[in-house]
């Protein structure tokens, strides 16, 4: 009698929403509590927004324009935006897995959230939020400035023009897109140089490899890579012969899809 007393006094088990919560807030005070991460973000704000201004100031004074289809001015605000805040963010993404098995923090992430699915959707949804938000501010800071410089030449767009807010929009969206392929990677690899590694030959050098490849080999294969996608997508004029916009987005969202339901199997079957 007494013990079912004492069973009835207990508090009953906390909610999905509250368990949910814990977890996003247990990720996030991780994500922040990292001053590396505001330095490298920093450093990739400067990069992207510097190199951009490079691109634009030499299509600026360049007397004649590129050839239609080369380098347009909704593609040139994005060339640096591609390297400079592509690469570190995603090594980032790496590192929320990969630094949590070499320091054995691992261990009490999931002591803490003993369900793994769990933890790594917290990570995920995290990483791809804050990515998500990092991308979207970028995307719309190479536009503005691009077009702010080319527009004394008469060459710059407006954001009201047709399909060039989805175009940025998607740019934004790339950035959230390779952050979650690295996290799978990494939780996948666990080694942060062969996850580092893993992430750069799936967003560039498959795509890079696909180049090598003869026509019509090169766009066959190349329409399924993050690369030829990412393209398809901030493009206001597509390739022929490669995908449409919407089925490459269907793409990029397949990579990190693809990623983390590996990592969540691979991460469920191991000791740690």
């Amino acid at each position: 009698m007494t013990a079912v007393a004492s069973r009835a006094g207990e508090p009953g088990a906390p909610s999905l929403a509250a368990r949910a919560a814990g977890v996003l807030g247990f990720e996030w005070v991780k994500l922040r509590s990292v001053r590396s991460n505001y330095v490298t973000l920093l450093a990739a704000a400067i990069a992207t927004i510097g190199s951009t201004a490079v691109v634009a100031r030499t299509m600026a004074v360049t007397a004649t324009p590129p050839p239609a289809g080369i380098i347009t001015a909704l593609s040139a605000s994005f060339l640096g935006y591609a390297e400079y805040a592509v690469i570190p963010v995603s090594v980032l993404a790496v590192l929320q897995f990969t630094s949590e098995y070499a320091t054995g923090f691992i261990s009490t992430t999931f002591c803490a959230v003993p369900r793994r699915w769990a933890a790594l959707a917290g990570k995920a949804a995290v990483a791809g939020t804050a990515a998500l938000i990092a991308g979207e501010a970028l995307a719309f800071a190479c536009f503005w400035l691009t077009q702010a410089m080319l527009s004394g030449r008469h060459r710059g767009m407006s954001l009201a023009q047709p399909g060039v807010p989805g175009a940025v929009l998607a740019a934004g969206f790339v950035l959230c897109a390779c952050a979650l392929t690295a996290l799978g990677l990494g939780a996948i690899i666990r080694h942060t140089p062969g996850a580092i590694a893993a992430t750069l030959a799936a967003i560039y050098g498959v795509a890079v490899l696909c180049l090598a490849l003869p026509s019509p080999w090169r766009d066959d294969a190349g329409r399924f890579t993050m690369a030829f996608a990412a393209a398809q997508v901030v493009a206001l004029h597509p390739r022929p012969g490669l995908l449409p916009p919407a089925a490459s987005m269907l793409v990029l969202v397949a990579w990190p899809a693809a990623a983390l339901l590996a990592a969540g199997l691979v991460t469920a079957r191991r000791d740690i």
